[in-house]
């Protein structure tokens, strides 16, 4: 690190690192603010805060089957975990089938707790690669922080006697909406809990300022962070209009980070020695390929919605979201030089 990354006093002077650029990323950190305006807009009409919900979840399904196009099409990565990315569909399909028929209230719990769990990792990834583009090693208390933050929001959702009737306007129904009346039915042990994890919310966010003091800074990380903070903010106070743009910008943000995966690992080097290599650098390119893979997407799941069985749908809908969770594990490691040097971190 040279001697321009220190202030003069000595303190680690402030960078500003983007990973896709300027005004890309400023998107991608204010993209949860459309989606809630629009929710806070049509909040109190029933028909299309159900038609934004459905929109957004529908947004938010697109983006996961993308897991399976960076591992089967790109060759390298696949034969990396060849017999894991063979047998994991199967597995994954046979487990599901067995959980629909048994019990689709622990499914709805199971998936809809992982969902909310692999969103803030994503937000915690994206976080460690602003920290890592300027030279942090460690994440420090980051990880346990946006946990803090995000358990602070379920715990008030759980506790706010409002939350029941908000849920019952988006008109869930089914294993989904036994799930929030089990939440909220642990109102009590909610009310007790908030306190205590105030005080960790508090104490954590002290220890991270205390710890980033120390560190090479990146002002587009701290941007990101303060946006994110307002996101959990929002839904302290409207569980509903906060859980939009939760789930509308995590959809977001992938797309924005596979667009910039495919520039850095097959446009720019011009790979061509696998079907994402070939297509991205085809006439069509990857803004092409991936409005394709969009209306692919949408129409297969209208196609699923008219005709499916309610199993068939199910198991598809299951399926590539835990594929999608499962599979993120193996493709995002910022230890791999090629996924750090495709996000815009040297090592």
């Amino acid at each position: 690190m040279g001697p321009s990354a220190y202030a003069l006093d000595g303190r680690q002077a402030m960078q500003t690192r983007w990973i896709t650029g300027q005004f890309p990323d400023i998107a991608m950190t204010l993209s949860w603010i459309p989606f809630s305006l629009l929710a806070l807009a049509v909040i109190n009409n029933p028909v299309w805060l159900k038609l934004l919900m459905f929109s957004v979840f529908l947004f938010s399904f697109t983006h996961q089957p993308l897991s399976l196009f960076l591992v089967y099409g790109d060759k390298q990565r696949f034969d990396l975990r060849k017999k894991l990315f063979i047998w994991s569909p199967l597995i994954f399909c046979l487990v599901i089938y067995f959980a629909i028929n048994l019990s689709p209230l622990v499914l709805a719990i199971l998936a809809g707790a992982w969902n909310i769990e692999h969103t803030l990792m994503q937000r915690y990834g994206i976080t460690r690669i602003y920290g890592r583009m300027v030279g942090q090693k460690e994440g420090g208390c980051e990880l346990p922080l946006l946990f803090a933050w995000l358990t602070l929001a379920v715990l008030w959702s759980a506790y706010d006697p409002n939350t029941m009737g908000r849920v019952a306007a988006l008109g869930i129904r089914g294993a989904n909406l036994s799930a929030f009346e089990m939440m909220t039915g642990m109102r009590s042990t909610a009310g007790f809990l908030l306190v205590p994890t105030l005080l960790i919310v508090l104490w954590l966010t002290v220890k991270w300022l205390k710890e980033e003091y120390k560190r090479p800074l990146n002002q587009a990380k701290h941007y990101y962070l303060a946006s994110t903070l307002g996101l959990f903010i929002v839904m302290l106070i409207n569980p509903i209009v906060g859980f939009i743009g939760y789930v509308g910008s995590h959809a977001f943000e992938y797309f924005m980070i596979v667009n910039q995966c495919l520039e850095k690992s097959y446009i720019e080097p011009k790979r061509t020695d696998s079907p994402l290599g070939w297509v991205a650098n085809s006439p069509l390119g990857r803004y092409g390929l991936l409005i394709c893979y969009l209306g692919f997407i949408v129409l297969t799941v209208f196609m699923l919605e008219k005709y499916a069985s309610f199993i068939v749908y199910s198991m598809v809908f299951f399926t590539l979201g835990a594929l999608h969770f499962f599979y993120d594990g193996f493709i995002w490691k910022l230890r791999n030089p090629n996924v750090a040097l495709s996000v815009g971190v040297k090592m």
